[in-house]
């Protein structure tokens, strides 16, 4: 079968098409027929730094969509050529891919294998974010980095649907700004965003402020939140060093700080990704909301996917199609 590989890490040049042996699926796994894979930007982390790379060569993809191909001993609930998504650990930009039986979810109602692409990464993150972690109250306020983005799309439209009392998005550029509108946010603001933050909310600040970013935008975003404030961290996009915050910064206003991985919880609590991604993805299912495939590639095409996520210029979700 053909699979994307890289052999050393650098920039998309180093996705490579590979002839490979297809994968069986060892106890409690599933292997899948892909017919898409979502192209995330843990994938470039690991193409270009080695995130979450045990051992080189190796096959990025965390997430597809298709059909069951073949199940390994013990695994009950699904049938072979039922219609799947799924998280896996790596391997995913290929024609066959392997998942634990925890990850793997049979597509909700009415939703197709093109969309169903788009659900195991971001869907869970996005209600996480907004409801299980962050515990978004009707009435607060939220702040979104990244807002165009995957999980910043679905962000603003879980968010509006919670009550929220209006919803910020940051973003970096015009057109991005004007993207995000159209997806729940009241506001967006495009770069420097802390005055602007303190503007809009006369100056109180905001209830609920989520972080993809890390960095110098990590400290920004707790200082934008009012008395009682939440921040949660959910990625470290600006590759900066390791910042800790402790009481000295957070007592004064009661702030506290969180975090949240989708790829750590389906390690180490699959049963709770899986009742968050169950929730998450009747959301898709209900209309209450919607990510949009905004641009598609082949599978060979996987390096020019890079290029456009990593230029900083795509919205909403790219797909591989396989």
């Amino acid at each position: 079968m053909r699979a994307i590989e890289i052999q050393e890490y650098g920039g998309p040049e180093v996705l490579r098409v590979v002839e490979v042996d297809v994968p069986e699926p060892g106890p409690g796994q599933v292997s899948v027929d892909v017919a898409h894979a979502g192209v995330n930007f843990a994938d470039l982390k690991a193409r270009g730094e080695g995130y979450r790379v045990p051992a080189l060569p190796f096959r990025p993809g965390l997430e597809v969509s298709g059909r069951v191909r073949a199940l390994g001993a013990g695994v009950t609930g699904l049938t072979v050529g039922q219609e799947v998504t799924a998280l896996t650990a790596g391997g995913g930009y290929a024609e066959v891919a392997v998942a634990e039986v925890a990850t793997v979810f049979p597509l909700p109602d009415g939703v197709d294998l093109r969309t169903a692409a788009t659900l195991p990464t971001v869907l869970p993150t996005a209600y996480a974010l907004v409801h299980a972690v962050g515990r978004l109250q009707r009435g607060e306020t939220v702040l979104v980095q990244s807002a165009a983005g995957g999980v910043g799309t679905v962000v603003g439209q879980l968010a509006k649907a919670a009550g929220a009392g209006a919803v910020y998005g940051v973003v970096s550029s015009a057109a991005k700004a004007e993207y995000a509108r159209t997806h729940g946010y009241d506001e967006v603001f495009v770069g420097d965003f802390e005055k602007a933050v303190r503007a809009a909310t006369g100056e109180r600040g905001v209830d609920l402020a989520l972080d993809p970013v890390g960095g110098e935008t990590l400290r920004a975003s707790l200082a934008s939140l009012a008395v009682f404030g939440r921040l949660v961290s959910f990625g470290n996009a600006s590759s900066a060093e390791p910042w800790s915050v402790g009481q000295p910064e957070l007592a004064p206003t009661g702030l506290s700080v969180a975090a949240f991985s989708v790829l750590n919880l389906a390690r180490t609590a699959p049963a709770a990704l899986r009742t968050l991604a169950e929730r998450a993805f009747a959301k898709v299912a209900d209309g209450t909301v919607s990510l949009p495939v905004t641009a598609e590639f082949a599978l060979p095409e996987a390096a020019e996917a890079h290029r456009l996520m990593g230029g900083r210029s795509s919205t909403g979700k790219l797909l591989l199609s396989v």
